[in-house]
């Protein structure tokens, strides 16, 4: 019951961000931007201003799709953002190629977060199974040690949100300080820009706290269980 009660808190708490969220960008979507400017114009220009040629912006399918892409050094930027001049389109073109610049000057946490995708990748497909399985035993036999495995591999996957963070609000610090000081945007779509850039971190910050939440749970029920052994 703990942890379906956790489950169901963060996700009508993730369920009211995301939703603020996906208001914000529509309203400061049909904002237009000052310069006339496309978001892949935004990009573009950003990653010239930086120094970085070996970039390609391109249109992906999707909405809010919008990510950088360190393999293949590709800012993919979703049909309306990469077509759109409004100040959401500058927002998010902005802020994906801050990720580019965080490559370009090997931005420590994202080399780190990049490092150690390959052992989340596997965390993620295994935790909740092996959790599972865990479980069961725990039932069973009173043995923890598989709940302790899935619980360390779920860690895995808590490290990588609670690592996503500053990362994100690093590549929105440099996206922001790039509209402001190249004047991309008036005093007042900078501030909408702020704005949008700011619930989409807090996206980030609801994932970060919900896993925490979990794994903390996940290691009282470990502790229990031994305590009792």
């Amino acid at each position: 019951m703990g942890y379906y009660l956790i489950a169901g808190i963060m996700f009508v708490i993730g369920l009211i961000v995301s939703n603020r969220l996906k208001s914000k960008f529509k309203e400061y979507s049909e904002i237009g931007l000052s310069n006339g400017l496309s978001g892949r114009e935004i990009a573009e220009k950003m990653l010239s201003d930086n120094g970085i040629y070996d970039v390609r912006v391109i249109s992906v399918e999707g909405h809010l799709s919008d990510h950088y892409n360190p393999q293949d050094k590709t800012v993919n930027l979703s049909s309306d953002v990469f077509l759109g001049r409004s100040v959401s389109a500058a927002a998010v073109a902005a802020h994906e190629c801050g990720h580019a610049v965080q490559h370009a000057r090997a931005y420590s946490m994202l080399q780190f977060r990049s490092a150690i995708v390959p052992l989340v990748n596997i965390s993620s497909q295994l935790s909740q199974w092996v959790i599972l399985a865990g479980l069961g035993f725990l039932v069973g036999s009173a043995n923890p040690t598989v709940l302790l495995v899935g619980i360390v591999l779920f860690a895995i996957t808590t490290l990588f949100t609670i690592i996503t963070l500053p990362v994100e609000y690093d590549a929105s610090n440099r996206a922001l300080k790039w509209l402001e000081s190249n004047h991309m945007t008036t005093a007042a779509e900078y501030d909408k820009a702020a704005d949008a850039l700011k619930w989409a971190a807090r996206t980030y910050v609801v994932a970060a706290i919900s896993s925490v939440a979990t794994l903390l749970y996940y290691i009282l029920l470990f502790v229990n269980s031994r305590d009792r052994n």
